[in-house]
C-alpha cells in the first residue's frame, strides 16, 4: 500500500462529510421558509393582545369590545347580580367547569368566573358555545344574564349555561387588571 493510498480514504471521506454538511444546510435553507410562514404575521401578533379602558363602564352596564375577530363582553355587575350568581348550587348547573383560561381546572363557581375577588367585573368571550351566535345581554332570558336568540341558549348572571342546547359556559380569556381602569386581554 502506497502513501498516496493511505490518503485517499481520509480525501473520500472529507468529500462525503463535506457533500452531507452542504446537503443540510441547502435542506434547512429551503425548509425554513416553509416553517416560517406558519408564525402569526405581524398584524395578528400586534392583536394578540389588547388594553380596554373601563373607567366608564358604570355598575350594571356592560362594554363589547372585539379582540382576535370575536366580540368580548366586559361587565360591571351590579350587588343583585353578584348575590344572584353566588346563590346558585354547582348542582343544578349545565357546565360544571369554569372555562376560565386564567383558572384551568376550576370549578364553575361565580368566583372562579371574575376577575376580580369582589366579583364586580365579569369578561367573557361573547360567542355562544352552541354554534357560534351572539348571546343578547343586559338582563336577557330567563337567569337575568344572556340570551342567544337564534338556539334558545339561556346564560345566567356569571355567563354560566343554565337552559338550552349550548354545551359550555361562555369561555372566560386571559385577562388581568393592568392598573384600576385598564383591563388586558391576551
Amino acid at each position: 500500500m502506497s502513501h498516496a493510498e493511505d490518503h485517499a480514504g481520509t480525501r473520500r471521506d472529507f468529500l462525503y462529510y463535506a457533500t452531507a454538511g452542504a446537503g443540510a444546510v441547502a435542506t434547512g435553507a429551503a425548509v425554513w421558509p416553509l416553517v416560517n410562514q406558519m408564525n402569526p404575521s405581524a398584524d395578528v401578533s400586534a392583536l394578540s393582545s389588547i388594553f380596554v379602558d373601563v373607567s366608564g363602564v358604570d355598575v350594571g352596564t356592560q362594554l363589547t369590545v372585539k379582540w382576535l375577530g370575536k366580540p368580548v363582553f366586559i361587565r360591571r355587575r351590579t350587588a343583585d347580580e353578584i348575590e344572584a350568581a353566588r346563590a346558585v348550587a354547582l348542582t343544578d348547573l349545565v357546565d360544571p367547569n369554569a372555562e376560565n383560561a386564567n383558572k384551568p381546572g376550576a370549578d364553575a363557581a361565580d368566583q372562579n368566573r371574575t376577575l376580580d375577588e369582589n366579583g364586580e367585573w365579569l369578561v367573557m368571550m361573547g360567542v355562544c358555545t352552541h354554534l357560534g351566535c351572539v348571546p343578547l345581554g343586559d338582563g336577557a332570558g330567563e337567569f337575568g344574564g344572556w340570551f342567544c336568540p337564534c338556539h334558545g341558549s339561556h346564560y345566567d348572571t356569571a355567563g354560566r349555561i343554565r337552559k338550552g342546547p349550548a354545551p359550555r359556559n361562555l369561555n372566560v380569556p386571559v385577562a388581568a387588571f393592568e392598573g384600576e381602569t385598564t383591563i388586558k386581554l391576551g
